[in-house]
């Protein structure tokens, strides 16, 4: 086996023990043996041993969930509606075709977490769906210095959903993705321009933005 091909065939076997055990259960030994070579040469491709091979693996899937995403925003003279389903579907794309690579980014670094892999992903997402916002509450009367939070809570809604359909798988992911779109969207078309809590059961008055 050449060197590329070892390096390849140790980094499939990497993906599948973190997606398995996480980083802190797995080992090198356990590496080792499943690639049915000894720890050297794991040691000859990642010198720093599992902490460098979890790095490129967890680097790998990033990029590919990213550019995923990336590709479904990046899109121009549509429906910011569509816009919301073409970046829903990416997302749950990936969990379907990456289960693994799913798993390894939120088992280490879950969608609740401050800082990590994932969460970090999530926050560059969230820096590419604020033009959507912003376009969309500038168009509806609706404050747009509000959007980077807005953006992070679509952003932070999409993949807790993800998440949890990675184990269910039901029901599809069409209808996931149509009924995410649904509060999302529609949650959007009727927002209030200054929200106010509800107290003691009592409605706070307060001005609704006019839905086009």
């Amino acid at each position: 086996m050449t060197g590329a091909a070892r390096r390849a065939q140790l980094l499939d076997v990497g993906r599948a023990l973190f997606a398995e055990r996480g980083l802190e259960g797995a080992s090198v030994e356990e590496v080792a043996a499943r690639a049915h070579v000894s720890k050297p040469v794991v040691y000859e491709h990642f010198r720093r041993g599992k902490e460098e091979l979890y790095e490129v693996v967890a680097d790998r899937e990033v990029q590919r969930l990213l550019s995923a995403v990336t590709a479904a925003l990046d899109v121009t003279g549509v429906h910011p509606r569509e816009v919301l389903e073409r970046a829903a579907l990416a997302l749950l794309d990936y969990v379907e075709t990456s289960s693994e690579g799913f798993r390894i980014l939120v088992r280490d670094s879950p969608v609740a977490s401050s800082g990590g892999t994932f969460a970090t992903l999530m926050s560059d997402v969230a820096r590419q769906v604020e033009h959507l916002m912003v376009r969309e509450m500038d168009r509806r009367g609706l404050p747009a210095q509000t959007a980077p939070m807005y953006a992070q809570m679509l952003v932070g809604m999409v993949a807790l959903t993800g998440q949890w359909w990675l184990d269910t798988r039901e029901p599809d992911k069409a209808t996931v993705a149509a009924h995410l779109v649904n509060l999302s969207w529609n949650g959007l078309s009727g927002m209030e321009a200054e929200p106010r809590l509800r107290r003691d059961g009592r409605p706070q008055r307060s001005r609704t933005a006019t839905t086009p």
